[in-house]
């Protein structure tokens, strides 16, 4: 086989694996949190809590 094949086949194979070993961007990140209906998201305790009904 032409080196420049087994290369470029080695490079695509283990493309996946680094881009996953680096966390996406590599960089600090913050998710987004879902809560239920009824819900919503507290920074402080970095839970959901029952939204209060007035």
């Amino acid at each position: 086989m032409n080196t420049k094949i087994i290369l470029a086949a080695l490079a695509l194979t283990l493309a996946p694996s680094v881009a996953s070993a680096m966390g996406c961007n590599g960089g600090d990140h913050k998710q987004a949190a879902s809560c239920q209906a009824g819900s919503s998201w507290d920074a402080d305790t970095g839970t959901c809590v029952t939204d209060a009904t007035g």
